[in-house]
């Protein structure tokens, strides 16, 4: 494995890069999205069983008790909903990144092999090996790397989209509810 990776040149350090980056965000975002849709399964509920508030409602709690009106209510909802989304912007740009990464890598591989042609009267396959291995290479690792890194990423945003639905949902309930009701 660390043959091929040194085989693939030096854009498979921004390769290996992006995709530490990409999973951590996504093992970052899985345990946040999770955890927060467990505290929204029946937050009502929840709310005076256990007297505890989901996390993600306590700003929003906190304008209502401090009499904030719908407008108010609505920008505080707004600001948790792009703290949820936070970092799904990076999936995507790493998703679109690493192919181009691996392009590229395929272009200075294939210049390494017309370089090597260029310089012999004769040539044998082996002499243009390096060169087209470079090319197979940081093309399959870019590819392997954005392909899963895109599907997580939109499989994220739904979540994301069910997160704020849910939210708005709960803030419109709570808002009708009264500002004393929970």
């Amino acid at each position: 494995m660390i043959e091929l990776f040194l085989k693939g040149g030096f854009l498979m350090y921004p390769i290996l890069l992006g995709s530490i980056v990409g999973v951590a965000i996504l093992i970052d975002k899985f345990i946040q999205y999770r955890r927060i849709l467990g505290e929204l399964d029946n937050p009502f509920d929840n709310i005076l069983k256990n007297k505890t508030k989901p996390a993600i409602l306590i700003p929003i709690f906190e304008g209502l008790k401090n009499n904030c009106d719908e407008a108010e209510i609505s920008i505080i909802g707004t600001k948790q909903i792009r703290q949820i989304e936070k970092g799904l912007s990076w999936l995507a740009l790493i998703a679109s990144i690493e192919p181009l990464l691996g392009l590229t890598g395929t272009v200075t591989g294939m210049i390494k092999a017309f370089m090597v042609i260029e310089k012999s009267t004769s040539v044998n396959p082996s002499m243009l090996a390096g060169g087209i291995w470079e090319a197979l290479i940081t093309t399959a690792a870019g590819l392997l790397v954005a392909i899963p890194i895109h599907i997580a990423h939109h499989y994220l945003e739904n979540r994301a989209d069910e997160i704020a639905f849910l939210l708005k949902e709960i803030t419109s309930e709570l808002i009708m509810r009264g500002r004393n009701g929970i």
